[in-house]
Parts: structure tokens; sequence; C-alpha cells
């Protein structure tokens, strides 16, 4: 078994980016910062800023586009990818990226009336929360966990 799970709480860098594929399907890429403060040896406060490259996909995308501007507050939880490309020169380049599953507004300006607002791209085997109220019950089971 393995996982690839992030989760990141930080600054949107910049307003998405958004484009359409063929098949009509939307994409939305932006930067997202974390920061570490640590005081170093002489005392001093030191902030480190990580810069993540997080990519939306589908209806995520789309409500990225309308909602996510730059400098929000913004949980996102994902996977890691890696990938590599040869640039015009022939050079081999890596990237990392963040495939965002769903995020959440964060902050005293979430931006909307819910400030609790999710979003959450549907999978298969996963239920969203919204979906759950209107689902018929479920038998009791008689498991012991």
């Amino acid at each position: 078994m393995s996982v690839n799970k992030v989760i990141l709480v930080g600054n949107v860098g910049k307003d998405p980016e958004v484009r359409h594929l063929e098949s009509g399907v939307a994409v939305a890429r932006f930067p997202l910062a974390t920061n570490e403060t640590y005081t170093d040896k002489s005392g001093k406060k030191v902030t480190q800023t990580e810069w993540h490259n997080i990519v939306v996909w589908r209806g995520l995308a789309d409500i990225a586009e309308k909602y996510i501007k730059s400098g929000k507050l913004l949980y996102v939880e994902g996977r890691i990818r890696n990938s590599s490309y040869e640039d015009k020169d022939g050079n081999k380049r890596y990237t990392t990226e963040i495939l965002c599953d769903n995020f959440r507004f964060l902050g005293s300006s979430a931006g909307h009336d819910d400030k609790s607002a999710q979003y959450s791209e549907p999978q298969a085997g996963k239920v969203n929360l919204a979906d759950e109220e209107s689902m018929p019950p479920q038998p009791d089971d008689d498991l012991p966990f």
C-alpha cells in the first residue's frame, strides 16, 4: 500500500490561469505560497517561503476561476505529481505539481457568504458532504468498529 497525500495552507500567489482543452475540460493553475518562520543562531527571525504549483481540473477549475484570487488564504488537499520535459534548447527540465482534489477558503475574508465553503472533485467511491444528505439511510450492520 502507498499514500500520496498533500495538505497545504497558504496564500494564493496570483489569480488562476484557466484554459479549456479541446474536449471542453477546464484546467486551472496557480501558485500557492507557504511560509515557515524560525529563529536563526543569532536570534533573528527568518521566514522561508516555499512556492507550490497547484493544478485544479474540471468543475473545481471553474470554481477556482470564479472565486480564487491572489492573496486569499487557502486550504488545499491533493497529491504530488513529478514530471519532466525537454525545453526548446533540449535540456531536461523537471516540475513538481500538486493535483488538487479539494480546497477550502480560510480567513476572515473567505470571499463569499458561506465562510466554510469547501469544494471537492467528485471521485468514484467518495461522497461529497452535500450529497450525503440526499442518500437513503443505510442499514445498521453489526461491525464492531
